[in-house]
């Protein structure tokens, strides 16, 4: 049943961020009710695995018949998670201050780039500014070159979406003692910040200079990075401890060669070009089976589509079929109240009427709502 089971989460249909921090909530257990736009009704369910596990409303958050529904809805609500920009759910009449006046235990989930308030909050933007802006960009790339993108992966889900997810849960945990409520300010730049802490700790002790690719770890080691192997695949070493280290060189053959020392820095460059030579004498394969069952931190680099076939995530059940799709697990584990198979995305609005009729609408009612448009 999961671990939330019992938790009614009302959501705004949004991007990428505020959805992944839903989807968690529902793979946890969560009743995750979608407020989608009564345009998107109708529409057959999209295959996105941010949309797995809920519920589907229609409602014209720009009819005040439509707002009233919503409101109703959250009056009965543990959790409301918006993706709008600062001010945007005040002027359609479903700010903090209503909402937290008729359920004053609701949990105020708000999803942005910049944060409610400073002089960027009313800016469009997207992962890469916000990680940018954050000073998590910087760092990541090679040396020489221009900061490359870790996909969308630092600002809209580690920092954002999984962000909210945790700030929900603290303020629901709060809640518990205290009766009451709160909003949940979560902002990209802020949780990409947040996910530096190690290397801006690094940095005050002079153990991280600002050179893009120079460090231990953003490429600048050679035992901590990626090598091609013989079949155009690569391998990712990460063998940081001397214990570590000298299994990797064991696996590579090269136990009492006359390398340089692990950390003499100034000759990283010679030890590089020789793990490059060594890496390319073998497959990607014959290189896993060498490391295998080995403490030297080597593995193979494999594709998304390889992922889910790899031995540890079978044995884990690591990937599952949602809806003919594969897709990650629910995590984490729990030993007691074990998250189920998510279910499939469904059609926007499929789920109106009897989610209407939960909160005590007629069937007249909902008609009437339905002509003026309110609802779809």
């Amino acid at each position: 049943m999961g671990p939330l089971h019992g938790v009614r989460v009302v959501e705004i249909a949004s991007l990428a961020p505020a959805p992944f921090a839903c989807m968690v909530l529902s793979d946890l257990g969560a009743d995750v009710l979608r407020v989608d736009r009564p345009t998107s009704v109708g529409r057959e369910a999209a295959i996105d695995p941010l949309g797995r596990g809920r519920r589907s409303i229609g409602l014209n958050l720009k009819d005040p018949a439509g707002v009233e529904v919503l409101l109703r809805l959250l009056d009965t609500a543990d959790v409301l998670i918006e993706g709008f920009r600062p001010g945007v759910t005040e002027r359609l009449g479903f700010g903090p201050d209503i909402c937290l006046e008729r359920n004053r235990g609701l949990v105020y989930g708000r999803m942005t780039g910049w944060g409610q308030e400073g002089p960027m909050a009313q800016m469009a933007g997207h992962d890469i500014n916000y990680i940018a802006i954050a000073g998590a960009l910087d760092p990541i790339g090679r040396a020489g070159e221009r900061p490359l993108p870790p996909l969308n992966l630092v600002g809209d889900f580690g920092g954002g979406g999984m962000l909210l997810a945790v700030g929900v849960l603290a303020a629901l945990f709060e809640r518990s003692r205290s009766g009451r409520g709160q909003v949940v300010d979560a902002a990209m730049v802020d949780g990409a910040a947040l996910l530096t802490s190690f290397i801006h700790g690094m940095r005050g002790q002079g153990l991280w200079q600002d050179a893009r690719g120079t460090n231990l770890l953003d490429g600048g080691a050679p035992f901590y990075d990626t090598y091609e192997t013989a079949d155009g695949l690569h391998m990712s070493v990460g063998a940081l401890e001397p214990q570590f280290y000298a299994a990797l060189l064991r696996g590579l053959g090269l136990e009492g060669e006359d390398l340089p020392a692990q950390n003499d820095q100034a000759r990283w460059p010679e030890m590089r070009a020789r793990f490059t030579e060594v890496f390319k004498a073998k497959t990607r394969d014959e290189w896993t089976r060498i490391f295998d069952g080995t403490d030297a931190c080597v593995a193979p680099v494999l594709g998304l589509g390889e992922a889910p076939a790899h031995p540890h995530a079978t044995a884990r059940t690591g990937f599952v079929d949602v809806g003919g799709l594969t897709q990650p697990a629910p995590a984490p584990r729990f030993s007691r109240t074990a998250a189920e198979t998510p279910a499939p995305p469904v059609r926007p609005g499929e789920h109106t009427e009897a989610a209407l009729a939960e909160i005590g609408l007629s069937a007249a009612e909902i008609a009437d709502l339905r002509e003026r448009g309110a609802v779809a």
